[in-house]
């Protein structure tokens, strides 16, 4: 897809290591690098990156501020990271099983896993792990069950631990990978008793009560940034003047519903990938022809004249809702 990027990839695995070596062959990559080698240790190759993608990794380290630190050191200055770790609310019930293994000593042998799995398929419905189970269809593999229930080391960071996780280690928060969740303005919470008290806190306030609210987040994937990144770190703002000159650009697996629309709604706009069935966004006709205009080559501002007659602060507050609830990006930077 991107054959003039390098990229380079580290395992501390020989297995998986192999095995990304019979797809590379399998499909004549030359652009990719493997090494055996442990995050930790990144330093070593003597290169800086542009981009680092690290999800579900970090977490699983005996200390994972010294992985993360390691990463921050060979990113470029006005480069990004896209990380992963648990979280903790959602995976309580994860966390009990894990306790309940060790109680019973638990191996990773064939019996064990195969009694464990259907332990787990036994429980409750109203077990905290009902969830997890659910959405992971993968639980029922051994290894799989054995890497969520068995793993001998992880752990799981909120939001506020987050953030202060990467200020700890020189990084600072950029945005949430899929971010209408952590936002009150999205879903029924911007109808809610206390939507009003939700909009008045700090954003970074505001990601942490609604992980509350929500309840059952079971993992946070971000982009962070170097704190001493000379470039702003997130560009998408709708003050100012800047927000006519970004090109938006759809989200390819976005669902629009029309049936059975209420009186006044043309369609419900759906991004599939939330987890969470309230983040639908309602859009009448004028702003569902706004929507077709999205060709990823027109700004904001062209968009907006050739609809002719629509508000500008209303075609604002349209394309940021877009925005806000993971239908559209923005390409910020393209020259025009």
């Amino acid at each position: 897809m991107e054959p003039e990027a390098r990229v380079t990839a580290i395992d501390v695995s020989e297995t998986s290591l192999r095995h990304t070596r019979d797809l590379q062959h399998k499909h004549d990559i030359q652009n990719l690098q493997l090494h055996r080698l442990a995050i930790e240790r990144i330093g070593e190759l003597g290169e800086t990156f542009d981009q680092i993608i690290c999800t579900g990794v970090l977490h699983h380290l005996s200390d994972p501020d010294a992985g993360l630190r390691s990463l921050r050191n060979v990113l470029a200055r006005d480069g990004a990271m896209h990380i992963m770790v648990y979280a903790p609310y959602g995976r309580a019930g994860v966390t009990m099983m894990q306790d309940y293994c060790r109680l019973l000593g638990i191996g990773v042998g064939d019996e064990d896993l195969r009694d464990l799995g259907q332990t787990v398929q036994a429980l409750p419905v109203d077990h905290p792990i009902a969830g997890v189970v659910k959405r992971a269809k993968d639980f029922a593999r051994p290894d799989a069950l054995a890497d969520a229930l068995l793993n001998p080391q992880d752990r799981a960071y909120s939001v506020p631990q987050i953030y202060d996780w990467l200020e700890r280690c020189g990084l600072k928060f950029g945005r949430w990978y899929e971010q209408a969740s952590y936002l009150p303005q999205c879903g029924a919470m911007d109808s809610a008793p206390h939507a009003a008290r939700l909009a008045a806190l700090p954003s970074r306030a505001q990601h942490a009560a609604v992980e509350l609210l929500r309840g059952t987040m079971d993992r946070h994937s971000f982009t962070a940034y170097r704190d001493d990144r000379e470039r702003k770190a997130q560009p998408i703002g709708f003050e100012g003047e800047a927000w006519r000159e970004f090109v938006p650009v759809r989200i390819p697996w976005t669902l629009t519903i029309k049936d059975r629309a209420p009186a006044g709604v043309a369609a419900a706009l759906i991004n599939p990938s939330h987890t969470y069935p309230d983040l639908a966004l309602f859009i009448d006709a004028a702003q569902e022809r706004l929507l077709a205009a999205i060709d990823g080559e027109r700004s904001v501002g062209e968009i907006l004249q050739s609809a002719g007659g629509f508000e500008e602060e209303k075609g604002r507050q349209f394309f940021r809702r877009l925005w806000e609830h993971d239908l559209i990006v923005f390409d910020a930077k393209r020259p025009r």
